[in-house]
């Protein structure tokens, strides 16, 4: 048996040495390069493109713009309609591209190019008083985009507390390693497309809907991933306008994204605003829970964080309402970054609950234990595998929690004040269709293909184990390629639960093939095809975990550091150990970074992200982590999906940045609500 074991990644030498080739790194013949030139309007219309410049270097092949790009079949995602129409809705949207025969030589272009606009007002700043505030429908994922069951406004008068409060996290982004890449080309009317994304066959079903042709037309080739976190789960406008560009031109090309490109052409996480007002008696128990959420997206899409999905399914109460507010600012719309809606949503959440301890004189323990549902508060379903309250006792055994004196700012050491705090986590269990394909070789060799992505999480490898195992033997295993047929993307902590549930049954339909052929295999082999399919209804399905986080505050300066934070999660069976636990270790450092960091700032007045890069953008590193423990639970839940395991990509940062604020506070007194935790908020009170 190799599943379950922590097995080493299969392509981890190559990526050590250099040999694991990237999309942008695909050699193709008489290439070109493809510059993006973005708008520098927060609002308005392009009135006119002028390339001459540009065209006077005869390393410049061609510019596109609005008046003479191909024309792309309207899309479910507006974003992709790159350089359709003269309208700017944000500030670094692609108005142009410069195509060339050097990159230095496009970057050159792109810079000579001058664009002339009709502007317009912007609006950029996320307002609970804009007027123009929408009720959407649903959320991404389907989801309803308001929830109520019970009389709340009844709940809330008969509480002995009630605590209404508003916490806020900013727009975030994503900053994976890799920053968008692609190398495309046609050859007649099939379309080839090496690109960094989070799923090739989704991708290649975007690119067939702009381009009108099937999926079945379009190769997308997704070797190797930099990372995503969910900036590359659809075709980014970047890619469409590398497909542009090789349409146009004949020729191969590719384009990479800067840095400063990433924060307008490619998604990051909404600014959120969550008003909660909890109403609980004496011993602790919620009589009502109340939450509005107010986030945004821009003029040209609607995409709503999924802010007050986890509210739904954490603590039990007869009366829940939720209600998802929309603003429209001219701003690139957001789409999923790690654990959407969970994230923010929860950061509110566990924070609140730890401010309701606190007006109740309880242990935030006791309260989180105290409200555990005995099914799905919202939904009624029973749960699935729901050990929230494992986790967090085991939890706060290993932590010493029980030793923790509750008074906040009292524990002082020379210039150091010290705190802990707790959160808890959540993240839905999904399963998707998928489909892999088993082959056994008259040697005795097998292969397994499937339309999986490995973008840095293990995945590649966790599925070779579990292939392996099914049919007694190595196997080579394929991913990465939309022609391995329909798979969804790697995201939502659906991917290895799907692409797995898929592997498991082409695997084991090969295995009774072969005992029906008495074990031999036909000269020309044996082939099968097998989907996985989505988890039936009528139980609530979920991995949960617990944060303990322990920190010091400078009392002079107010600089926060973390000394540890130790999670617990239950999260099934997964199928390799070592990469499993490196997803948690990876989700709780991301929550630290939204605690303590991370915040993309916009600038009212020029319409614009002004910290558009690492260097102003902050984000964790290794001097901000300390003492990071995490713990799974031995709850295989088996039912859960057809591979055991419950998804953990996105498990380890929610939650996180809770348990932080509130060690902060206990540290200090001062109750931060807005993130992330700065020196001028500490020391502002």
């Amino acid at each position: 048996m190799t599943a379950g074991t922590g097995l080493s990644r299969l392509e981890g030498r190559e990526k050590v040495m250099g040999a694991a080739r990237y999309a942008y790194e695909h050699p193709v013949e008489d290439a070109l390069y493809v510059w993006p030139v973005a708008a520098t309007v927060g609002s308005g219309t392009v009135v006119e493109v002028d390339a001459a410049a540009a065209l006077a270097d005869p390393a410049v092949v061609t510019v596109l713009d609005h008046t003479n790009a191909p024309r792309l079949r309207p899309a479910q995602i507006a974003d992709q309609l790159v350089l359709q129409s003269p309208a700017v809705a944000w500030r670094g949207q692609i108005v142009a591209g410069v195509v060339a025969t050097t990159p230095e030589a496009a970057r050159e272009g792109a810079e000579q190019v001058v664009v002339r606009y009709a502007e317009r007002p912007h609006h950029v700043v996320l307002d609970p008083a804009d007027p123009a505030l929408e009720l959407p429908g649903e959320l991404f994922g389907g989801q309803p985009g308001s929830f109520a069951k019970g009389d709340v406004d009844a709940g809330l008068a008969a509480a002995d507390v009630v605590l209404d409060r508003v916490y806020t996290t900013p727009a975030q982004h994503h900053n994976p390693m890799e920053t968008v890449a692609t190398t495309a080309w046609w050859s007649g009317e099939r379309l080839v497309v090496h690109d960094s994304n989070q799923g090739p066959w989704i991708a290649a079903v975007g690119f067939g809907q702009l381009w009108d042709i099937p999926p079945e037309q379009v190769e997308v080739v997704t070797e190797h991933v930099g990372g995503g976190f969910g900036a590359k789960v659809r075709p980014t406008p970047g890619a469409v306008l590398a497909t542009m560009a090789a349409r146009v031109t004949g020729r191969p090309c590719k384009l990479m994204l800067t840095r400063q490109h990433m924060f307008t052409m490619s998604p990051g996480r909404s600014a959120t605003r969550s008003r909660f007002r909890l109403g609980a008696r004496r011993d602790g128990t919620l009589t009502a829970v109340d939450h509005d959420a107010l986030q945004y997206s821009s003029p040209i899409h609607e995409f709503v964080e999924q802010t007050g999905l986890a509210t739904r399914t954490m603590y039990a109460t007869d009366n829940l309402r939720i209600i998802h507010r929309l603003a429209r600012l001219n701003l690139p719309t957001p789409r999923v970054m790690r654990a959407p809606g969970h994230t923010p949503g929860m950061f509110a959440l566990e924070s609140a609950m730890d401010e309701l301890a606190y007006a109740l004189d309880l242990d935030p323990l006791a309260l989180r234990l105290a409200n555990e549902p005995a099914v799905d508060p919202a939904s009624g379903e029973p749960f699935a595998g729901r050990h929230l309250v494992d986790c967090l006792t085991v939890g706060a055994d290993r932590f010493g929690w029980a030793a923790r004196d509750p008074t906040p700012g009292v524990r002082r050491h020379g210039r150091w004040l010290f705190g802990t705090g707790l959160a808890a986590s959540v993240y839905p269990a999904y399963q998707r269709v998928a489909t892999a394909t088993a082959r056994a070789e008259p040697d005795g060799s097998f292969s397994v293909s499937v339309g999986a992505v490995d973008i840095g999480t293990g995945a590649r490898t966790a599925l070779w184990q579990l292939a392996t195992d099914l049919l007694g033997s190595p196997v080579e295993i394929h991913i990465g390629r939309s022609s391995y047929g329909n798979a969804p993307v790697a995201g939502g902590s659906s991917g290895t639960a799907s692409w797995g549930g898929a592997v498991r049954n082409a695997c084991t339909a090969l295995r009774e093939r072969l005992a029906g052929h008495g074990g031999a295999v036909p000269a020309d082999g044996l082939e099968v095809t097998a989907e996985s399919t989505p988890l039936p209804p009528g139980r609530s399905r979920h991995s949960f975990g617990a944060h303990f986080c322990a920190v010091r505050v400078d009392a002079d300066t107010g600089q926060v550091r973390v000394d540890r934070l130790l999670g617990v999660f239950a999260h099934g069976r997964p199928l390799n150990a070592r990469t499993a636990h490196s997803q948690l270790i990876g989700g709780m450092v991301m929550g630290v970074s939204m605690a303590l960091h991370e915040q993309t700032v916009v600038d009212p007045r020029l319409g614009m992200f002004v910290n558009h890069d690492l260097a102003q953008y902050h984000v964790a590193t290794n001097a901000d982590i300390h003492g990071l423990e995490a713990h799974s639970l031995e709850r295989p839940d088996d039912d859960i999906t057809l591979v055991g395991g419950k998804g953990i990509g996105e498990l380890g940062i929610v939650g996180a940045a809770a348990a932080v604020a509130n060690a902060v506070h206990h540290a200090t007194g001062v109750r931060v609500r807005d993130l992330p935790i700065t020196l001028e908020r500490l020391r502002g009170g």
